[in-house]
């Protein structure tokens, strides 16, 4: 694997991990001043969960340059499979099989971002 490859994936986790941690404060917020239920607040964490994994991917498709779907692919594996250490090792429990369609959503919007964020790089260098 080329190292431009494993940069482009640690900027990817990097940013995912700040959206993540910025958009987890944002939920908590919510949680706290207002009156959101619970079956409300599981299609708001997917959908940021979509969007952060979204936007890494094209981070990391931006700093790839090539392969944008490898990139994405090793973006977003990367994020189920620390999710999945987690809560394997932290819980005992793996993934449902809800989680793990999730999951695969999570690795494929990565995918569709790094793409684009390869594309992106293109039409600038052109």
């Amino acid at each position: 694997m080329k190292n431009s490859y494993l940069v482009a994936v640690v900027y990817g986790w990097i940013s995912i991990l700040v959206l993540i941690l910025i958009s987890s404060s944002f939920l908590s917020l919510i949680v706290r001043f207002t009156t959101v239920s619970e079956f409300t607040l599981s299609y708001i964490s997917l959908t940021i969960g979509l969007v952060t994994l979204f936007i890494g991917g094209i981070i990391a498709g931006l700093k790839g340059k090539e392969n944008g779907w490898i990139v994405g692919i090793l973006t977003g594996g990367g994020f189920t499979l620390l999710t999945f250490l987690i809560q394997y090792l932290g819980f005992n429990e793996v993934f449902s099989i809800k989680q793990s369609i999730y999951h695969l959503t999570y690795i494929l919007a990565a995918v569709v971002g790094s793409i684009i964020g390869v594309n992106l790089m293109t039409n600038k260098a052109s």
